[in-house]
């Protein structure tokens, strides 16, 4: 009679266990086999992604037997009709049961903070030949600045970075709150008045990968949006050396052309059209006024205001520092006298 009592008090526990280790089976495997994050494009990425990998490998278990215990004590140990005025059995506490609770959280707890210490020391470890990049963010733009030895920084509102270059970003914003992410590299900071943030990643893939604000900063939060180009090192020397040039005349060399500058940015430069509605361009976002009916009328020297100086005449039903403040420094001149021309012809008309 007691070996039999014996075996039914073990079966619910190997029923348990049996359950738990099938389901943590598919859980892991759905966990790794689902393409969580773009492509890596910079050395640290891997070492981020073999951390995510391991805390797959931990947190399905422990999700797993938590929710087979809970789901097992609601099945065998519910009210039933009948007890609702009843008090449990009396039972005392195991103190064995409760220190191996207590111990095996604290030692996976230990491990996992021990090994994400190791990988964030060595991706952030200091690498020869370092590129110093200047990020500002703000309401609702970044800017990058390059510093030159013996000159002016070269400004942008594209991240152009050189493949294999070890870079140091230094980030800082104007106004409010706003995180630095470029979700291919994997790493990402705070960018926070008054207080500079670094981190350093080193490109490995060449591509276009996405900017993004990571903290909400405001009503257009959504569009604060740029570019990470990551390009040879000769085409980065050749980006460079074009944006250092006189009078030069965006990326690709030549006269801008205020429409690609309107509605893509050319490379070079935040585009109007994903605040702005505008017919000619074939824009209808409604984050920033409607141009077609803000600059109708208006001639070259308000228009050309209305970029550098945003704030000095509003629009109707718009707030100040909807638009960034910043353009005056990072369009060239050729850009902004090729931006302003276009939008007198177009809407100023």
């Amino acid at each position: 009679m007691g070996k039999q009592r014996g075996r039914q008090e073990r079966t619910p526990v190997v029923w348990m266990v049996v359950h738990g280790l099938i389901a943590s089976a598919f859980g892991i495997a759905a966990g790794l086999a689902i393409d969580w994050f773009p492509e890596q494009a910079s050395t640290q990425a891997e070492s981020v992604d073999h951390l995510y990998d391991l805390l797959i490998w931990v947190s399905v278990p422990v999700f797993v037997t938590v929710m087979i215990i809970v789901l097992f004590s609601v099945q065998h140990f519910r009210m039933r009709p009948g007890e609702e005025q009843l008090d449990g059995p009396p039972i005392h506490g195991s103190t064995r049961l409760e220190i191996i609770w207590t111990a095996l959280p604290a030692i996976i707890l230990v491990a996992l903070c021990s090994y994400a210490w190791v990988v964030l020391n060595d991706i952030e470890a200091a690498q020869p030949d370092e590129m110093r990049v200047n990020v500002t963010g703000q309401q609702f733009a970044w800017t990058f600045e390059y510093p030159q030895p013996g000159g002016k920084p070269v400004k942008s509102n594209q991240l152009y970075l050189a493949k294999s270059q070890p870079v140091r970003f230094f980030v800082k914003a104007l106004d409010v709150i706003h995180d630095f992410w470029v979700p291919a590299f994997r790493m990402k900071v705070d960018a926070v008045p008054g207080l500079e943030t670094k981190y350093r990643i080193t490109p490995s893939r060449l591509g276009t990968y996405p900017v993004v604000c990571a903290e909400l900063c405001g009503l257009g939060h959504s569009v604060m949006r740029s570019s990470a180009h990551v390009v040879t090192p000769a085409a980065f020397k050749a980006w460079l050396a074009d944006r250092n040039a006189p009078a030069a005349g965006g990326a690709g060399g030549g006269t801008p052309d205020g429409k690609a500058l309107f509605t893509d940015g050319n490379g070079t430069a935040t585009a109007c059209g994903s605040c702005h509605t505008l017919a000619d361009a074939g824009t209808a976002s409604s984050t920033g006024p409607d141009l077609d009916e803000a600059l109708a009328g208006k001639d070259a020297a308000f228009i050309r205001d209305s970029i550098v100086k945003p704030d000095d005449e509003i629009a109707s039903g718009f707030q100040d520092g909807i638009m960034p403040k910043n353009y005056g420094d990072t369009l060239s001149q050729d850009e902004l006298d090729a931006l302003v021309t276009y939008l007198g012809k177009v809407a100023g008309k």
